[in-house]
Formats: structure tokens, C-alpha cells, sequence
């Protein structure tokens, strides 16, 4: 199983702020004693965070791709086995030593041959049926040996296995003779104590194998027409009663398995075991590792155990824009500056959300509150979120605590706030720099909902828009088949001059979108939103509004 570990992770599609605020607050909850916590990221860095994650030399956030608890999550790291070889006897000594059910069986390559179980092996030898049924026994004489821990007076075709019958010569000599007279003697085995005359019948009938129990003597000419006549003989120190046991065991498992077992992979979402389980007539399943090899087995048992994986969100509190799996594990806390969304939790957890201009200036809040300061490169950080989220302090979503905190993370950091925000966002300012114009859309790309309506809104920063104009219908094209790929009502691309201070927008939505979307069109899918920087407060408030109306 892997180690426990808590990722502090911001929404898909990251920005600076998310970036940012995830590496910080991480760094703050390891200052305060919280182990096994680290930060994450949910896609890949656009080019201004990477300005900033080369500026402040910070290693980058691991990517998770998602967060869905995969079998190889929850089953224990070991595994009891039995090899096909291996006697019945061996299984039911596992199976009580361990307190488990299930028991794979394992060829010569640790591949699985079969998966054994308790409640069927019980079945099979404890629930009276058929006598012929109940004398049938599938073996090898060294395997009958080695069950009854016997000494091998003659061993004849000793690995060959072959459906044997079992029989007690606990009766007189005529009684036995009669008995198995109309038998195949070949298929006998004759289990007797120093009962001569039973010896002697058994080998000139040639019995497949002669087991005389308790150590007791064999006579020197019975042993020698055994030999003559093909006989097994195995002396034993066990009773009677436990050797006829103990020769009902000798089977080996693999006979006894099938190759209809359910198997699944150590990568294989809990999801996928979960159903297969719970609607399956199976009681447990192989896991398997990249070779085909076996790893483990997975019961429903295994469904109940907690994944080792914990999120704290930052910069978001609503699932859609989570790492896939977000719902399928626990959340602890959140740190975000954002509406509330359709967020729910089972139990209470640390819910941290302010009216601020970033989501860095919400972390750096606490820094303070917990009299921790933040090092040079945590608060270069900070302010790096902070001004990327803000528009250098001109968003109408900056407040005055960003303006105060601005000041105090470049004195930490060692940087000029209104200079460093300047290369900051010329970093990130040039479209053409985008390997596609997909790309530049999903680079901070948010989806919402108004009501049964979805839409979806990316961002860009740049200095002019010239490049916006040459590249516009390139990027139309792709809000297009976006659009139509996650069934949106409507979806568009904020483009921000963050010299002039206002924005134009690029959209597609329906026929009615021209006269209710509220703002003048320029030309076609393209308007005018003066003033208007801030995705989260002006206009994502707008579209809810126009398209839920």
C-alpha cells in the first residue's frame, strides 16, 4: 500500500495563483507539524508560471493527472500464495494459519493458475454426497506421501497424478476380497494397519498404493510382491482415521481451481473492482502487477479500506474544476477567494475562503496569523500569485489587504512589485508562443454552470492586441470544437490588455447569445468589455446572470 500522503493541489487548467498558492500553503502546513504533505498540480504550467517557478529556482508541483483510488491504493502489500504442486493439506494449513479465504495458485512463473476458496474446498470435502464421490481422490503417490509424512517402501510412477478411489481394509479377508473384486485395481487406494492378510490381498490384487498407518510393521515378502506387481507402499505414522483424511487432502490445488477466476490490475480504478464485486458472483479477485505476475487479492473487504490519498483545494471549491477523482477522496481543507460553489463534505473540514484579490494573498493571511514568516522564495511566491491574479494590483478584485500584502512579500522576497509584475506578465504575453490556439484556450480554461446551461471561459493576458486580431479566427475554429466536444451552451476566450486596462471577448453560444450576452459586438463572436479584467468578478457574474435568465 502506498504511504499516506496529502496533496495541496489548485483547479485544472492552473494559473499562477493556483500554482502558487498550492507550493505555499503546503510549505506553511509542513512548518506546522503536518506530515506527509505536498503540493500538486492538476495540468500542465502555462508560460508565466513558469517564468516564476524558473525566477524563485522552485522545484515544480508533481502532475496528477487524477486522484481516483486505484486497487494498488488499497490492497496489503503481502500476499499468501500456494503453488499448483502443492496438497490440498498445504491450502487448509494456510488458510487457518493466515485467517484468510482465498488462496491464488501460483504456476512455476508466479502467474496465477487459479484462485482456491475456503467456502468451496469445505463444500467439496466436508458436505456428505455420493460415496464415489467422497472415496475420490486426485494424486500422486508422492504427494499422498508427502501428506502423511511417510516413509516410501516402494514408489512407482511416483509424480504421476490419476483418479484414485480410497478404501479402508478394516473388514475380514473374504469381506475384502469380495469388495474389491469387481473394482479396477488400479485405481485403489488401500489404507490398512497390520492387518497381514489385507496387505496381502491388496498387493496380488496390484492396488495402486497400499498405505499401512502407524508405523507398523510390513512383511519382507509382501513388500516383495509389491514390487512384482507395480505397488505402491508407504508406511505412515498416522492413525487410520487420520491417514484416511489426510489421503482425501492430497489432492493438488491446481486440480482444483479453474480458469474462470476474476483478475484485475494494481492500476485499475477501486471503481472498476467495486463493480465487478459487488455484481459479480465472484468472492474475491486476483490483482495482478504489469507482468501478468501476482500481486495480491482484492475482497469486498478491500472496498472498505480509506485510499492514502487526501486533498487539500486551493484557489477552487467546486468539483468540476477538480483533478478528476476529487469526489472519490477526502478533502480536508480549502483555501480559496472564489463564490461557493456545489462543494459537500461527510465531515466538517477547514474551510478557508476571503473576499481577496488572489488566492496567494489568502495564504499569506495565515502565515501571519500563525506567526510564521515566509522565506524569500515562499514569498516571491505569493506575491508572484498575488500580482498574476490582481493585474498588478488594477483588477477590480484587488483590495487593499493585496495592496498591503503586496508590500510586505516584496520586502520578504526581495522584489519591486509593480517592476516585477511587469516581467511578470510580459512572460506570458505572447500568443503565438502557444504551441496551438487549443492550447492558448486551455491554458486557464474554467467551466460553470447557469442553471441546465454550461459554459466555459479561458483567459489571457497580453500587452496589445494585435496578435489577438491575427490569430482570432484559428481560435474560433478551436472554441468550436471545444464547445461541441464538453456539450457547452457556450464557451469563450477572455483576452485582457493589461496596459489599457480592459478586455475583448471571443464567444460562441447560440442564435439568441448577440442579444442577450449584454456587451457590443465588434464583429462576429467578438466583443467589447471595457474595463473589464477580472474573469471571476465582471464577467463570469454577467454570463450567470444573462444565461440563466
Amino acid at each position: 500500500m502506498n504511504r499516506n500522503t496529502t496533496y495541496v493541489i489548485g483547479h485544472k487548467n492552473p494559473d499562477t495563483d493556483s500554482i502558487c498558492s498550492a507550493i505555499a500553503y503546503a510549505r506553511l502546513r509542513s512548518r506546522q507539524g503536518i506530515n506527509n504533505i505536498e503540493p500538486a498540480r492538476a495540468g500542465d504550467l502555462n508560460r508565466q508560471t513558469e517564468f516564476v517557478i524558473d525566477t524563485l529556482s522552485v522545484p515544480r508541483p508533481k502532475l496528477l493527472v487524477d486522484v481516483y483510488p486505484r486497487v494498488r491504493d488499497v490492497i496489503r502489500s503481502e500476499v499468501v500464495t500456494i503453488a499448483g504442486d502443492a496438497p490440498l493439506a498445504q491450502a487448509l494449513e494456510l488458510f487457518h494459519a493466515h485467517s484468510i479465504r482465498l488462496l491464488p495458485v501460483l504456476d512455476d512463473d508466479r502467474r496465477p493458475l487459479g484462485l482456491l476458496v475456503l467456502k468451496k474446498v469445505a463444500e467439496k470435502f466436508l458436505v456428505p454426497s455420493r460415496e464415489a464421490e467422497i472415496r475420490r481422490v486426485t494424486a500422486s503417490p508422492d504427494s499422498i506421501r508427502q501428506c502423511l509424512k511417510a516413509t516410501a517402501i516402494n514408489l512407482v510412477d511416483a509424480r504421476v497424478e490419476e483418479d484414485l478411489d480410497l478404501y479402508v481394509g478394516a473388514m475380514a479377508s473374504a469381506t475384502f476380497r469380495g469388495k474389491i473384486a469387481p473394482l479396477d485395481p488400479r485405481r485403489i487406494i488401500l489404507i490398512t494397519g497390520d492387518r497381514e492378510f489385507i496387505q496381502r490381498e491388496g498387493v496380488e490384487a496390484g492396488v495402486r498404493v497400499l498405505i499401512v498407518t502407524g508405523n507398523l510393521p510390513i512383511a519382507d515378502d509382501i513388500v516383495q510382491r509389491g514390487k512384482e506387481r507395480s505397488v505402491t507402499i508407504l508406511s505412515t505414522p498416522f492413525d487410520t482415521a487420520t491417514s484416511t483424511w489426510l489421503t482425501r487432502l492430497a489432492t493438488p490445488v491446481r486440480c482444483l481451481v479453474g480458469a474462470d477466476f476474476l483478475t484485475v490490475g494494481l492500476q485499475d480504478r477501486l471503481d472498476e473492482l467495486r463493480l465487478k464485486l459487488m455484481h459479480g458472483g465472484d468472492p474475491g479477485a486476483v490483482v495482478l502487477d504489469g507482468d501478468g505476475r501476482v500481486a495480491a487479492v482484492a475482497t469486498k473487504s478491500t472496498l472498505l479500506a480509506p485510499s492514502p490519498i487526501k486533498l487539500v483545494l486551493v484557489d477552487h471549491n467546486e468539483l468540476s474544476q477538480a483533478v478528476a477523482g476529487a469526489d472519490k477522496v477526502e478533502i480536508t481543507e480549502v483555501v480559496d477567494h472564489h463564490r461557493l460553489g456545489n462543494f459537500h463534505t461527510d465531515t466538517p473540514i477547514r474551510f478557508v475562503n476571503q473576499p481577496l484579490g488572489s488566492t496567494c494573498t489568502v495564504v499569506a493571511t495565515l502565515y501571519r496569523e500563525a506567526g510564521i514568516r515566509p522565506d524569500p522564495s515562499t514569498a516571491g511566491l505569493m506575491l508572484s500569485g498575488l500580482l498574476s491574479d490582481t493585474v498588478i494590483l488594477k483588477s477590480p478584485t484587488t483590495t487593499e489587504l493585496d495592496r498591503e500584502y503586496s508590500r510586505w512579500l516584496g520586502e520578504l522576497a526581495g522584489l519591486d512589485p509593480q517592476e516585477y509584475g511587469q516581467r511578470l506578465f510580459a512572460s506570458g504575453s505572447a500568443l503565438a508562443a502557444y504551441p496551438s490556439a487549443r492550447q492558448l484556450i486551455l491554458a486557464d480554461f474554467k467551466e460553470y454552470r447557469a442553471g441546465e446551461r454550461a459554459f466555459g471561459v479561458g483567459q489571457v493576458e497580453v500587452v496589445s492586441f494585435h496578435e489577438f486580431h491575427a490569430l482570432k479566427n484559428d481560435i474560433a475554429d478551436s472554441l468550436a470544437k471545444l464547445k461541441d466536444e464538453r456539450g457547452l451552451d457556450a464557451a469563450g476566450l477572455l483576452v485582457t490588455d493589461i496596459v489599457q486596462g480592459t478586455s475583448l471577448l471571443l464567444a460562441l453560444g447560440g442564435r439568441e447569445f448577440p442579444y442577450v450576452i449584454g456587451y457590443p459586438r465588434l464583429e462576429e463572436n467578438v466583443y467589447e468589455l471595457k474595463g473589464v479584467l477580472s474573469r471571476k468578478k465582471q464577467l463570469v457574474p454577467h454570463l450567470l446572470k444573462v444565461l440563466e435568465g
